[in-house]
């Protein structure tokens, strides 16, 4: 008999990730993992990205945990990792910044002092890659707590500082903290879109970095297109219009794949920062105040 619509995959599991990155393996080494098992419901393919969710085995205990309720993965040692980038096959951090580190390689002037804000920084898996590509200073910056916590007990060394902020509400202290930081270089990884980071977030954001400066990103490419509903397409393209970023590399590539064995692609972008971002774009697209 076929199991029933959101079963659960007990005893079977995806392809194992085939990873000989010696960053990624030493990363996984040093999280002594607080979880037992990792199951992912069976036959659901009909759920939408941001609404996936396995339930994860904690001392013998059953816990059913939403992708994106990312304050509850990062509580749990290893789960990031475990779910994404050994299950799931998560390559983005990688391929964001080693895009990043070719596009560097062309730069005809001198290599730049990295001084990178790191968005979206979650438990710092982006912030030990851009470590390990020779950033001289990474800020994070997150709206949950709970990341800077994970990253504090899993990778203290990789930010000289992490702000758990609202990019759109941000206060005039830590606003004043992010310059003072002199930052020249925006990254953010697998966090655009779904109402994770809004467009107003990545807008603000790229205003708080120094100009002339870089940004790396990733989106997922329907976010692209002229469908898109969440107003990237439309802020991407109007930063180039207007000439405030100017394209370097662009990559289309798997990101990880689906519960379902289904690859999700996304886009890894390099820009240059040409221009500092004008109020009226600042001011469209702020969020309405309620």
């Amino acid at each position: 008999m076929a199991p029933a619509k959101g079963s659960l995959q007990k005893g079977t599991h995806l392809m194992p990730t085939q990873r000989t990155d010696p960053c990624w393996i030493s990363r996984m080494a040093e999280i002594a993992p607080g979880f037992d098992d990792i199951h992912l419901p069976q036959n659901d393919g009909g759920l939408s990205q941001d609404r996936e969710w396995c339930e994860v085995i904690v001392d013998g205990v059953a816990r059913r945990i939403r992708f994106h309720d990312y304050g509850k993965l990062y509580q749990i040692p290893g789960l990031y990792e475990g779910l994404f980038y050994e299950r799931l096959e998560c390559c983005s951090p990688s391929r964001v910044v080693g895009l990043f580190e070719d596009v560097l390689e062309d730069v005809e002037d001198e290599e730049p002092d990295l001084r990178v804000l790191d968005v979206g920084a979650g438990n710092g898996m982006v912030g030990d890659e851009l470590l390990s590509c020779g950033a001289e200073v990474i800020v994070g910056i997150d709206i949950i707590e709970q990341a800077r916590q994970a990253t504090l007990r899993d990778r203290p060394e990789v930010y000289s500082d992490y702000v758990v902020a609202d990019l759109t509400d941000l206060s005039e202290q830590v606003e004043e903290r992010l310059r003072r930081a002199k930052l020249n270089c925006l990254s953010t990884v697998a966090a655009l879109g779904f109402g994770d980071i809004p467009p107003a977030a990545f807008l603000k954001a790229l205003d708080l970095i120094d100009t002339p400066g870089w940004l790396a990103f990733n989106i997922k490419e329907d976010f692209l297109c002229e469908r898109d509903g969440t107003g990237f397409c439309r802020l991407i393209r109007q930063l180039a219009r207007e000439e405030i970023i100017q394209a370097q590399a662009y990559r289309r590539y798997r990101h990880r794949l689906s519960i379902t064995g289904k690859p999700l692609h996304y886009v890894a972008m390099v820009a240059r920062k040409r221009k500092d971002v004008p109020d009226h774009m600042l001011e469209l697209y702020a969020p309405a105040e309620a």
